[in-house]
């Protein structure tokens, strides 16, 4: 199979990372089908990548739900054959200190962020075990290694997605499909840039680099991770901070 005729479906592609990683995979040749909560944003997002010439598909989703995480995957390949890679991107943040943050809070980040994963991955995987081939990557992050003050649900959320990444891992290996994870640090989205400036100046104090870094090195890490150059890297979660982790 050519690289042109390729398939990835990302979650949460509308806007942000997602949409970074989804024009990164287009700009190759990779059709894309955009997933989101936000179906006219990512009706809007699949019609900017068509004009890179690509076929796109948008999708409403709701990766926490099992129902949605199944149609999902089978209107992919209802459109487009197959699904070849992965991305879960899907996230969402709902900060508050742990004796303060209500059940509700923890139980969306959770169902969200590590459950959607589960869902689609389950499911994809399902697909790319019939063609013994398939990618996929999951959105984690360094708040899930260093854990981060108010963000219990966030930073439990994204620790269990790297978990879920090697189980998966060596789950899947025996059929050619690769699962690994990347764990950005502080990236500049519209989400960071509403920080306050002292916040933001005190991320920056604990990154070598000096500078935040952009939803495009996510990408450009994401782009890697399913490319040939990565077909021996598996169950592995890649820091992609500016050094926020070493």
């Amino acid at each position: 199979m050519s690289e042109q005729t390729r398939t990835a479906v990302v979650t949460g592609s509308a806007r942000g990372i997602g949409k970074a990683i989804a024009k990164k995979f287009a700009e190759s040749g990779i059709n894309v089908v955009v997933s989101d909560i936000m179906e006219e944003a990512a009706i809007e997002t699949a019609k900017e990548l068509q004009a890179l010439g690509v076929k796109t598909l948008a999708v409403k989703s709701d990766v926490s739900n099992a129902d949605d995480a199944a149609e999902l995957i089978q209107k992919t390949v209802e459109t487009f054959g197959a699904i070849d890679y992965l991305v879960n991107n899907a996230g969402i943040t709902r900060d508050n200190l742990s004796i303060r943050m209500s059940e509700a809070d923890w139980d969306m980040v959770l169902n969200i962020n590590l459950k959607g994963t589960f869902l689609c991955s389950q499911q994809a995987a399902k697909a790319m075990m019939k063609k013994r081939f398939g990618r996929i990557v999951n959105i984690a992050s360094v708040s899930g290694i260093l854990g981060t003050a108010g963000q219990a649900n966030y930073a439990s959320s994204k620790a269990g997605v790297m978990a879920l990444t090697k189980t998966m891992a060596r789950e899947l290996g025996p059929r050619n499909i690769t699962v690994n994870a990347i764990a950005p640090g502080f990236i500049i989205t519209e989400m960071t840039d509403k920080l306050s400036d002292d916040v933001k100046n005190e991320y920056l104090k604990q990154i070598p680099l000096k500078r935040g870094g952009t939803p495009e090195d996510i990408a450009n890490a994401a782009a890697f991770l399913i490319s040939p150059s990565a077909a021996y890297i598996t169950g592995t979660t890649m820091n992609v901070s500016g050094g926020m982790v070493i």
